[in-house]
């Protein structure tokens, strides 16, 4: 066995090695995935309470996340926030609505302070590409086929319309900073592949959620799991380097389990550090992510956590992920478990443009793509 000659392996490492029966590949693909995770430090901003549309089953209209706070709308003072969020050792800005392309001078201001910076979107405006060429660009969807127009195209005055999905993809197409966000749902099972397969013909990448049905007594609740989960592993096939969602976390997504364990709130990672009603739940020893606060449009009240706070009715793929990534002890049973952690956290890396795991051909795509959609504004 011929061992990296990049810098010597560690005790630990070695230890690694040995558990994964020798394989250097996936040692260093280890080392890789670790290093980046040591870097990140993430918070989450809400920049502003207005939003272009009213989802159904959105959490932040329907639990009255745009009445609790006034937003913070001078500029200087977002940046002057931001500021003091980097010197609290956050290196990640993920910035969500409201609508963050309403507000892209705020988003700005994370921009020029933040080593990276993700923002949720609708799709419905396009974040302009000058000083944003870095961004990544979550675009959500909801159900896909025409559910998507039924829980998504709807104004804020009540009106629906349609094509919403037809104009994140016009707004996005070919653009190496954007990855669709497709909640996933029973009901929709028919659209999965047509989906998958417009967002691969357009030029983006997609990651799975889980749709929480909305108005119902018990949201996570399926009449059948396993078809929705069967579906969604064989597009993955399909779409193997679109669809980025590896095959444990689509599991994991649709059924809120895992090898050990059930997602809630005892084991949900991405709540407020700082929130007071997390006392008891930060003693339980499951870990949190790192000094991660959920900021209201104030920039000064910690939220409950990165969604909700309604924890029953939650999951969150961004939430789910991070379960699955903070719990690496739990996979290190076997060199098989320990090759899906590390392949499961190479594909929460793949959404982002600014990660390094698609650096050389994000970069030079942007070098091609970029310049002429500026060019198209």
């Amino acid at each position: 066995m011929q061992l990296s000659t990049q810098r010597p392996y560690t005790i630990a490492e070695r230890a690694i090695l040995s558990l994964l029966g020798g394989d250097v590949d996936y040692l260093e693909r280890f080392r890789k995935v670790t290093a980046l995770s040591r870097k990140v430090r993430s918070s989450e901003y809400l920049l502003t309470n207005g939003c272009n549309i009213r989802c159904e089953g959105c959490w932040f209209f329907e639990h009255d996340f745009d009445k609790g706070t006034t937003e913070l709308k001078s500029v200087e003072g977002v940046r002057e926030f931001a500021k003091r969020e980097r010197e609290r050792g956050i290196t990640y800005a993920i910035i969500i609505g409201g609508e963050p392309t309403l507000v892209p001078d705020r988003v700005a201001a994370f921009v020029d302070v933040m080593d990276y910076v993700t923002i949720s979107t609708n799709g419905l405006r396009r974040l302009p590409v000058d000083g944003f060429e870095n961004v990544a660009v979550q675009i959500s969807l909801f159900g896909g086929g025409q559910l998507d127009d039924q829980l998504r195209a709807i104004k804020p005055g009540g009106q629906r319309f349609t094509g919403l999905f037809e104009t994140a993809l016009r707004n996005y197409e070919g653009d190496p900073r954007a990855c669709f966000v497709y909640a996933i749902t029973e009901d929709g099972i028919e659209y999965i592949q047509d989906t998958v397969r417009r967002i691969h013909e357009n030029g983006n990448r997609v990651s799975l959620n889980f749709y929480s049905k909305y108005n119902r007594d018990e949201p996570l609740r399926m009449q059948n799991a396993p078809r929705l989960v069967e579906e969604a592993l064989r597009v993955k096939a399909l779409y193997p380097d679109t669809l980025l969602s590896h095959p444990y976390f689509i599991r994991a997504i649709v059924t809120g389990e895992s090898h050990w364990g059930s997602f809630g709130y005892d084991v949900c990672p991405s709540l407020s550090v700082d929130h007071p009603a997390h006392a008891e739940r930060l003693a339980n020893g499951n870990p949190v992510l790192p000094r991660f606060n959920a900021w209201a449009a104030d920039c000064s009240t910690v939220n409950f956590c990165c969604t909700s706070g309604h924890c029953g009715d939650c999951r969150d793929s961004q939430a789910v992920l991070s379960w699955l990534l903070v719990s690496l002890d739990r996979f290190r049973e076997s060199g098989a478990r320990l090759k899906t952690w590390i392949e499961i956290s190479e594909s929460y890396w793949k959404q982002f443009c600014w990660a390094p795991y698609d650096a050389q051909s994000s970069r030079a795509q942007q070098r091609r793509v970029l310049p002429l959609l500026s060019n198209a504004i």
